[in-house]
């Protein structure tokens, strides 16, 4: 009879490592946001609605997720095309452009606000050639957009790059061979290859943009149902000692991103069977 080798395993058992798990989500993540219900649940039904649909708080509902999906599609379509040029092309400073995708990153969040605000602003660098084409960026909607652009790139280009570079050249090669054109072998080929890894960086980039505050605040204007993001409205209900107002536009802000979050993991998960039916 021939021995049966024991399994040599370099992390601690499975119950210890389950425990530990357990334990660090707990701490990090689950008490946080179990205080959040229970905070909002003490203060009752009707004070919550009252706070939750109030005409200024749902402006800045619509403002925050809808500036941070436009924005994380934005990132999704130019991540892409800058990965694919770093990862498929060689061209003068291309080491300087792949370290500049980490700048958002390194940046500290109140520096990248004050830098676009001054770039944006009427007398700055670039707001100096829109403002006469009637281009108003700064204190607006739109330079919240380009805030959360900004600080999304890295996401989309970083999940992507290492997919692309593993990509296998032949399958586009035979497609090509049989006749397809670029396009159909980006379409039909490579695009389902990408696709989990885009619609990763999608969710990571429009999750941070969601939750973003220092680099917004200064470009933003603060402006009531016009500029006015739903964590500056969360730091007001502070600043006042609103706690139970701030927990409730946090509830549905956590609840609204965990539904978004859901469905886009759902698509992921969709792509990469597909994906695993294209290869097999």
């Amino acid at each position: 009879m021939s021995k049966v080798r024991k399994q040599i395993q370099v992390l601690p058992g499975f119950k210890l490592t389950l425990g530990y798990t357990v334990f660090y989500l707990s701490l990090i993540v689950l008490i946080p946001l179990s205080a959040i219900f229970i905070q909002t649940a003490s203060a009752g039904w009707t004070p919550f609605w009252q706070t939750v649909t109030d005409p200024r708080v749902v402006a800045t509902y619509k403002l925050s997720f809808g500036a941070s999906l436009i924005a994380a599609l934005i990132n999704m379509v130019f991540g892409l095309m800058l990965a694919w040029s770093l990862v498929r092309y060689s061209f003068p400073g291309k080491k300087i452009v792949d370290a500049l995708v980490d700048l958002p990153f390194a940046l500290p969040t109140a520096v990248t606000g004050i830098t676009l605000a001054t770039l944006y602003s009427k007398d700055g660098w670039i707001g100096q050639f829109l403002e006469p084409l009637g281009i108003k960026v700064a204190f607006t909607p739109l330079g919240i957009l380009i805030a959360l652009v900004f600080i999304g790139v890295p996401f989309v280009v970083r999940t992507v790059q290492p997919i692309l570079e593993d990509l296998e050249l032949e399958l586009e090669e035979a497609a090509a061979s049989l006749g397809a054109s670029r396009w159909l072998t980006f379409r039909h080929v490579t695009l389902p290859m990408l696709l989990p890894a885009l619609l990763t960086g999608f969710a990571l980039a429009f999750a941070r943009a969601v939750g973003e505050y220092g680099s917004v605040i200064f470009i933003a204007g603060n402006i009531p149902m016009v500029s006015e993001i739903t964590p500056l409205m969360i730091i007001s209900k502070l600043e006042q000692y609103d706690y139970n107002g701030a927990t409730a536009i946090a509830l549905v802000m956590l609840l609204i991103s965990f539904v978004l979050l859901l469905v886009i993991n759902g698509l992921q998960a969709r792509a990469s069977r597909a994906t695993g039916r294209v290869r097999v």
